[in-house]
């Protein structure tokens, strides 16, 4: 599904920050007295009565158009408003209208989108008098305390009821998010599996700023390839354009069943930034392919391409089983290998081991190593079987699964790994109590 995108608007020091942690649940944005202390963009994944949405904190509005932070604001907010499918526009009820919210709002309407106007610092509705907003022409102002959450669920009840639904995804197609840092060759790895220049290629880095869906069929099979912008680091996302094409990573990454990290061969090892693009995508439990590009600028012999697996899977030990492909795009070298992998990956994910099986292998590990025993108390493991797909999942049943140490959990993993491998998958492992009750992983 397509989780759509909510903005946070407003001049600075209205609180918006606040409310971003409000709804969001957590400190990640800086909330301070100081006027303008959010420069940079923050989002963050929420979710109020069963509906998702990415929630956008953007800098707030200054008055002074020729300082140059405050044009970058300007331009912020403007993306914002662009790419999101419902804005917040907060004001400060205590302040009142400011020449800057009227120059917000005039923004805002001319977009043609939709947007709530959203009156900040109110603990007493009574107290306050809304009258001056309506001059603002977005209806009745809706009062919350993003300091205390007063009326915080009324403003969300009513933000997920206007949001537009989410847009189904094709069930049969097999999603293929292509991603990974500006300039590694997405865009004409993509175009090389397609035979024609359906995407634009540039050296300059980041050219492709949106997420683009192209359809493939392979063996029968449809697959859905989105060629995303490059991700970089937050601190180098300097502009709207490059704040949003992370976000639509991000996105891509959460619709997709795989994902093909690209990697710059002529570096000669992983980046920083890519090992946190794979465990991005690894943590979303999503299949997972590297692969290495550029490889004919490279160095092009077999103990090349070891060299490079072994020192990526020391930095990252999941990448142990994570499959690596070493192509050239210019060339087409090995490119299409790419869909079989795919391919593979999505069974691997897909696999389903039998309880009998999963148990059979349970009692060869415990008799390899027992769990370690608490004092005063024995920790006894009973059984075992996979829960789920996609990504596999296998849940252990105990006396105390809270005691299960987290070492014994990777021996436990490793073992299940040996048997089914599920190449390119996370695998799971949750640690149950036995008859149900509370539980740890």
């Amino acid at each position: 599904m397509t989780v759509p995108v909510v903005a946070l608007v407003g001049r600075p020091n209205v609180g918006k920050s606040a409310l971003f942690n409000r709804i969001v649940g957590d400190d990640s944005a800086i909330v301070s007295e100081e006027a303008g202390t959010t420069r940079d963009r923050h989002f963050s994944r929420a979710e109020w009565n069963g509906r998702a949405f990415w929630l956008v904190d953007t800098g707030g509005l200054s008055d002074d158009p020729q300082a140059p932070m405050d044009r970058e604001i300007r331009r912020q907010v403007a993306t914002a408003v662009e790419e999101a499918d419902m804005t917040l526009f907060v004001v400060d009820a205590k302040v009142g209208v400011h020449p800057s919210d009227s120059k917000v709002a005039d923004m805002l309407r001319a977009t043609g989108k939709p947007w709530l106007l959203v009156a900040n610092k109110v603990d007493d509705p009574s107290s306050v008098d809304f009258y001056d907003f309506y001059q603002l022409g977005a209806g009745d102002p809706l009062p919350v305390s993003a300091q205390n959450g007063k009326s915080s669920g009324d403003l969300l009840d009513l933000l997920v009821e206007r949001l537009p639904e989410s847009q189904p995804e094709d069930e049969e197609a097999l999603r293929v998010a292509v991603v990974g840092r500006p300039n590694v060759g997405k865009s004409s790895f993509v175009n090389r599996l397609l035979g024609e220049e359906r995407l634009v290629v540039s050296e300059i880095a980041g050219t492709t700023r949106d997420a683009i869906d192209t359809p493939l069929t392979y063996h029968g099979r449809k697959l859905v390839f989105v060629d995303t912008a490059g991700l970089r680091r937050q601190t180098k996302i300097d502009d709207g354009i490059e704040f949003y094409s992370s976000l639509r990573t991000r996105r891509a990454i959460e619709r997709a069943n795989c994902c093909v990290l690209m990697i710059d061969a002529t570096e000669g090892e992983l980046h920083h930034q890519d090992l946190k693009i794979a465990n991005m995508a690894w943590e979303a439990g999503r299949g997972l392919i590297m692969v290495v590009n550029k490889w004919d600028i490279a160095e092009k012999d077999d103990k090349a391409s070891h060299k490079f697996e072994k020192k990526a899977r020391e930095k990252a030990p999941f990448l142990t089983w994570v499959p690596f492909l070493f192509t050239s795009a210019l060339t087409g070298q090995r490119v299409s290998k790419v869909l079989d992998l795919i391919q593979l990956v999505d069974e691997e994910g897909r696999k389903r081991i039998s309880t009998s099986q999963v148990n059979d292998r349970l009692a060869e590990l415990l008799a390899r190593r027992q769990p370690s025993q608490a004092a005063g108390r024995e920790v006894k493991l009973n059984y075992a079987t996979q829960v789920s797909v996609q990504p596999p999942t296998i849940a252990v049943f105990g006396n105390h699964p809270e005691l299960v140490e987290e070492h014994y959990i990777r021996f436990l993993h490793n073992g299940f790994r040996e048997s089914w491998q599920y190449m390119g998958n996370p695998l799971r492992v949750l640690m149950r109590r036995k008859g149900g009750g509370a539980s740890s992983e």
